[in-house]
């Protein structure tokens, strides 16, 4: 357990014997502090599995042969992440935590989301009427990505009783965007158990 977790759950803890005898209670908890109640996709799960997933993209030999080939860093937009899982997934959360993972990284070079680049491409557009001439950014000097990343989340449910078994697996490709070659693709999977008492008070 994490350095505080142990106050944290002490914390938490009284405040759940608190709101058992009166009125809600709210703890605040430290945002790295790991506690899960329904079992579902968390967000230890996005940062973990993207971490894993990043760290396959740049173990792969495709970047070994991009860097000796180009001798740079090569360009990677993400793109769509599809949620193919029985549950509802921000998958927002995810595509943020592989594109933390790549910058962080500081071997790929990360383009902005589309919606992302309309925004900056209407900034532009705005300073050419507004700012001075020596501060205004030019049209036509973005950065064009060599590759696009995508995938999907998926998941299966067993369940019997008060126990069930959650199995999710991420899938994703790396795709050329010249050729439309998929240049690598990775997996990482979580599985969950979980009990629930058959009886509740």
């Amino acid at each position: 357990m994490k350095p505080g977790s142990c106050a944290a759950a002490f914390l938490l803890f009284a405040v759940m014997i608190t709101a058992g005898c009166g009125g809600k209670r709210v703890a605040r908890l430290e945002s790295d502090y790991e506690i899960e109640l329904s079992g579902r996709w968390s967000s230890t799960d996005s940062a973990l599995v993207a971490e894993s997933l990043i760290n396959q993209v740049l173990d792969g030999g495709w970047y070994r042969r991009f860097h000796s080939r180009e001798e740079r860093n090569p360009v990677v937009i993400v793109g769509r992440v599809r949620n193919r899982t029985f549950e509802h997934i921000d998958v927002l959360t995810f595509i943020k935590d592989l594109e933390r993972e790549m910058l962080n990284s500081g071997e790929i070079n990360l383009v902005a989301s589309a919606e992302e680049r309309e925004q900056v491409r209407e900034e532009r557009a705005d300073m050419q009427q507004w700012a001075s001439i020596e501060t205004a950014r030019e049209f036509g000097a973005e950065y064009g990505a060599d590759f696009i990343l995508t995938g999907v989340l998926n998941s299966i449910l067993d369940e019997e009783g008060g126990e069930r078994v959650v199995y999710y697996q991420a899938d994703l490709n790396l795709i050329d965007l010249e050729t439309n070659r998929v240049i690598w693709s990775g997996q990482e999977s979580i599985k969950k158990y979980i009990r629930r008492p058959l009886f509740a008070f």
